[in-house]
Parts: structure tokens; C-alpha cells; sequence
């Protein structure tokens, strides 16, 4: 599990063996969890975010 960033309590992450999805960044914090495609940039999963949160964290990606 490649950590790609962390900031603002937020871990953003990849598995190098998820080649049947499109291309995707995990992030976790505490015990949250979402998943984000990246071209284009949108939500794919969320548990727990607010969506502030997720606001914040899709800002953080793009």
C-alpha cells in the first residue's frame, strides 16, 4: 500500500494490483474511508465523510 500523501490528518493511498478498476486514489482518516476516481476527478466510495469532508479531500485530489 503505496502512501502517496498525508495531510490534514487524511492518507492518501493506491494498491499497485487494482488493474481492473480505473485508475483511483483511497484515502483514510481515523475511521473513515473513500475513494476517489481520478479522470475525471468524482467520488467513487465514502463511509463516514461528512461532505465537507469530502469536499476538502476531493480539493485535495484535484
Amino acid at each position: 500500500m503505496p502512501t502517496v500523501l498525508r495531510i490534514k490528518g487524511f492518507l492518501f493511498f493506491f494498491f499497485s494490483n487494482e488493474v481492473k478498476e480505473p485508475v483511483h486514489i483511497h484515502v483514510e482518516s481515523d475511521d473513515k474511508y473513500a475513494k476517489f476516481w481520478l479522470e475525471p476527478v468524482q467520488l467513487a466510495k465514502s463511509v463516514g465523510y461528512s461532505a465537507k469532508e469530502l469536499t476538502e479531500i476531493r480539493n485535495l485530489v484535484v
